[in-house]
């Protein structure tokens, strides 16, 4: 097989990579950085056994270009991964996919093969088919005679990106062609594992599957989360029995359950808010969408009240952030709240001291010499007098309460209750644990 994948961002590298121990693929960015970088076997970002793979597909063959040409579309699988963002109006932006759609029709029609363009991209419902398909065909081109095109979201998660796409939980095949559809599932048929899902349906459910996944979890993480200051005011209460038991109920299962300071990264919240402006545009006022959003914004206000109740006083306290990326394994800080945390505090005049295991260049990007930052944990706590754990990183679970006796005034706001001390002399407030 014949593969290109165009946009190489978390789902297209990853993509890339493992498709290219499998078979042909090229990888195409316009980014000239990103495209140097790879050449080289080095990923531009941190993602756990991302380096391994990338090796491993480029020793098969696997080469990377920044540009589509007619060679890169005589394929049998063409997937579209790119990005999606938020425009300023809270709408979807679909610039970046209509400029790789534009680029694919214009030099589509001197291929003689008929390639399977695939929109892996996250798009609103009605994209693939009222957007997308109108741009390939105004070259003369035709559905079924040209190209087929089908809608293939991906379901992984920034963390275990690759994990996720070597063994996918399913694999959603929307289109109209049934053939084209059965092609690109004997594909997939062949690299995953013989049990492995596979739902076939049309292009508009395809894309509404991916948009209430990604809903669905983002209302299991707030509501956990408004649980867990419920439980704040509970003395004796801690969140995490709750989840453990509830977790238990068949009905609700244990995943996304772990009450913290609030979702971030590059997908749930701007899926969110593109599947309530789309809500709106359709006549429907999105009510439970919208308190879910909301939720989530106003978590780090929680974190705050936490370290206000632990302080007293907060105005010019050197306060370390440990924890920056949005979740453990992934260097991305994109709507991290440890972001908009330091944001907060730095606005109380607050001498910010923080430390990541693989995030610590991306904040310096945002932040300069604003803040301080520490390439131990254990550094990045001197002096402090408040230390706010914020991104579950396994390094942290193993700081022992000789670890925080070197702060000036040991007080620990955990976000996440991963923190084991036991000793008179630290203040430790745990988020979601009644006191």
């Amino acid at each position: 097989m014949k593969i290109t994948v165009i946009g190489l961002g978390y789902v297209g590298l990853s993509l890339s990579v493992f498709l290219g121990t499998k078979a042909n693929v090229i990888g195409i960015d316009s980014s000239s950085e990103k495209i140097k970088s790879l050449r080289k076997g080095i990923p531009y970002f941190y993602e756990k056994d991302l380096e391994l793979y990338l090796r491993r597909s480029m020793e098969k063959g696997l080469i990377f270009s920044q540009e589509i040409t007619k060679e890169s579309l005589d394929r049998d699988f063409i997937f579209i991964t790119v990005g999606t963002p938020i425009d300023d109006k809270g709408k979807i932006d679909l610039s970046n996919i209509k400029k790789v759609v534009q680029t694919i029709a214009k030099n589509l029609k001197n291929v003689k093969t008929c390639p399977s363009v695939i929109v892996k991209s996250t798009v609103i419902p009605g994209t693939t088919l009222d957007v997308i398909k109108p741009i390939l065909e105004k070259n003369d081109l035709k559905e079924k005679v040209h190209f087929d095109l089908l809608t293939n979201p991906e379901f992984l998660k920034e963390g275990s990106a690759i994990q996720d796409t070597v063994y996918p939980h399913v694999t959603v095949i929307g289109g109209s062609s049934s053939n084209a559809i059965k092609k690109l599932a004997r594909f997939y048929a062949s690299v995953y594992p013989k049990d492995h899902k596979i739902i076939q349906t049309n292009n508009v459910t395809a894309e509404a599957i991916k948009y209430a996944a990604n809903s669905f979890l983002a209302a299991r993480i707030s509501l956990i989360n408004s649980l867990a200051n419920i439980c704040q005011r509970l003395p004796g209460t801690n969140v995490d029995k709750v989840a453990e038991v509830i977790g238990m109920d068949p009905r609700i299962g244990t995943q996304f359950l772990n009450a913290g300071p609030g979702y971030g990264g590059s997908c749930f919240p701007k899926d969110l808010q593109a599947l309530i402006s789309f809500a709106n545009s359709i006549g429907y006022d999105p009510v439970l969408l919208d308190a879910i959003k909301s939720t989530n914004s106003d978590q780090v206000f929680a974190v705050m009240n936490l370290i206000k109740t632990g302080l007293d006083r907060i105005y010019g306290k050197r306060i370390t952030i440990l924890g920056l990326s949005f979740k453990e394994n992934t260097d991305d800080i994109r709507e991290s709240v440890s972001i908009k945390l330091i944001r907060l505090l730095l606005k109380q005049k607050c001498k910010i001291v923080v430390h990541d295991p693989k995030a610590i260049e991306n904040a310096r990007n945002i932040f300069g010499d604003k803040i301080s930052y520490h390439e131990t944990a254990k550094d990045a706590l001197k002096d402090s007098e408040c230390a706010v754990v914020m991104t579950p990183w396994e390094e942290y679970k193993k700081l022992t309460k000789k670890d925080f006796q070197i702060m000036r005034h040991p007080l620990i706001i955990d976000t996440r209750r991963i923190v084991r001390v036991n000793d008179e002399k630290i203040n430790y407030i745990g988020l979601g644990v009644g006191t």
